[in-house]
């Protein structure tokens, strides 16, 4: 689905007039669901993103969470669930306690970025490091993922 979403004049994450995608659900999960990683922080003031949807608190950037894009999300039910982030040659499990929204953005409330994307794994910089991704290629990067 195709909508247009409001902007604020005074931020320039979303781009005006431009049509966003947005999803309810995502790729069925599998053993080796493909995805996308990417870097979040989770701390307070990071990235101005509020506290976790899963706990309403804020994680250190050293622990291994991660937000999951909404339909993987699931309406809470993967909350400190932990999934297996293969990747870059190496595993590592990651708790779950936000959602990467993919219905909304472009809103004060998501800090005026677009909507997530329906195959994202938002993660900690824990989660990066794990995977031994060197520092100046962290971003986006392929992955698969499964429940633990």
């Amino acid at each position: 689905m195709i909508k247009l979403l409001r902007l604020d004049p005074w931020q320039d994450c979303c781009k005006e007039g431009e049509p966003y995608p947005t999803y309810e659900s995502s790729p069925l999960v599998t053993t080796y669901t493909k995805a996308k990683l990417t870097l979040n922080t989770f701390e307070k003031h990071g990235d101005r993103g509020g506290r976790s949807e899963c706990d309403d608190m804020y994680h250190s950037d050293l622990a291994r969470v991660v937000a999951l894009s909404t339909g993987w999300f699931n309406n809470k039910k993967r909350c400190h669930h932990h999934i297996v982030i293969r990747g870059n040659g190496r595993s590592v499990r990651a708790k779950v306690v936000d959602e990467c929204d993919s219905t909304m953005g472009c809103d004060e409330e998501h800090d005026y970025q677009p909507p997530c994307r329906n195959n994202i794994v938002d993660a900690s910089k824990a989660v990066w490091e794990a995977l031994g991704v060197p520092k100046d290629q962290w971003g986006e990067l392929d992955i698969t993922w499964s429940d633990a």
